[in-house]
């Protein structure tokens, strides 16, 4: 159903609101950046920080009038309802405690939502947020960026078209080093609040990364989790959440597959990777090299599909933006997801279905995630029992 007042987005960019994503907060800028790759959105309102007075200056600092800029995020959502020329989506970059209350307040009003990950900070929060989203006329997108990527598109199709055969292993990793050192006793921000229980929730490493990687998993070969085996570690002393975690991981139907996130392995940057193994072959793919994905059919030579190379499909292509070999990447992988709610929001608009061929993270793939985190803390605690996800 089209909403009163924003059925008319057609000709015109996605008039989107941000919450969170002030001075010194990294993801907001990134999502600024891919939410104009394409053209398809115009910033114009925000509450970007949880006191008036850093709001006010961020928003001034991006151009936005004082009136479009608010000191809480409910007054925003009050007022841009109520205006004609309201935003259409809010992006919502806070810390993970926040999506949820920050969620309810825009979903109640017909506007779309598109929110980082990971869906809340608790199973709970989790679960009514999913129901909310589901009862709402507005979209809810989540920013699992890395399903973005051409490569991971590519991935998919190929498993969807039976080229690896029935999946048997799934090894997913994401590997960080920058928590190596206890940042968050600096006053580090991006340190602070991802280490504070209270706002990341009870995962540190799991919440943060290990869902990525959960998350590339599922999308990629179509499995969902069932159970899994964790053995969560805190390596530096005195944190209150994991930086390190081994999973092993249970999928219906039968295949099997290990996890590992960590923030304290020197020498990583962002050392994403996913490999999948069937009966017919084997996919690899790096984000820190994403532009290239490894086939392996089985008793065959190992074969290199590009971007927008030989053996790229259209799944691939339709997220590409510039010619072969000139690389895209974090960015552009970004840019991908909010395009993709682009076309949903308009197609939502004029009261039409959204297009089979347009894929993004949705409410429940964020309470696969928290149940995830909610799953490997219980069964860590347990010294790593097997423990069902409680969805």
């Amino acid at each position: 159903m089209a909403i009163e007042g924003r059925n008319d987005i057609a000709g015109r960019p996605i008039r989107l609101g941000m919450v969170g994503g002030g001075r010194d907060a990294f993801i907001g800028a990134v999502h600024r950046i891919a939410s104009r790759i394409d053209g398809h959105y115009q910033l114009v309102a925000g509450a970007f920080s949880s006191t008036a007075e850093k709001s006010k200056a961020s928003g001034r600092d991006l151009g936005l009038p004082d009136d479009r800029i608010y000191g809480d995020f409910t007054e925003m959502a009050k007022r841009e309802a109520r205006l004609k020329t309201g935003i259409d989506a809010v992006a919502i970059v806070t810390p993970n405690h926040m999506h949820y209350p920050v969620a309810r307040e825009f979903l109640k009003r017909g506007i779309h939502v598109i929110c980082d990950k990971p869906l809340t900070s608790t199973l709970p929060d989790a679960k009514r947020l999913v129901k909310l989203a589901e009862s709402s006329d507005a979209l809810f997108i989540l920013t699992h960026n890395y399903t973005g990527y051409p490569m991971i598109r590519q991935a998919r199709e190929m498993i969807a078209n039976g080229e690896i055969g029935r999946i048997r292993l799934v090894q997913a990793e994401y590997p960080q080093d920058w928590l190596t050192e206890p940042l968050e006793a600096t006053g580090m921000k991006q340190a602070a609040w991802r280490t504070d229980p209270a706002r990341s929730g009870a995962g540190g490493s799991t919440g943060d990364i290990g869902t990525h990687a959960l998350n590339l998993a599922q999308f990629v070969t179509g499995l969902q989790v069932e159970a899994l085996a964790a053995d969560l570690d805190t390596f530096v002393e005195g944190r209150r959440v994991d930086d390190n975690a081994h999973v092993l991981l249970r999928f219906a139907g039968g295949a099997k597959g290990m996890l590992w996130s960590s923030q304290v392995a020197p020498g990583n940057e962002n050392a994403l990777k996913l490999r999948v193994y069937g009966d017919k072959g084997g996919l690899e793919w790096r984000q820190e090299d994403p532009n290239y994905l490894w086939f392996t059919p089985l008793g065959e030579p190992k074969r290199l599909i590009t971007r927008n190379g030989a053996g790229a499909g259209e799944a691939a292509g339709r997220m590409s933006r510039v010619p072969p070999g000139h690389p895209e990447g974090y960015l552009e992988g970004f840019a991908n997801i909010y395009t993709e709610a682009a076309a949903a929001i308009r197609a939502v608009s004029a009261g039409e279905p959204v297009p089979d061929d347009v894929v993004y993270p949705t409410a429940h793939d964020g309470l696969i995630g928290v149940a995830f985190v909610d799953a490997c803390v219980r069964s860590s605690k347990r010294d790593a029992a097997w423990t069902r996800l409680a969805i």
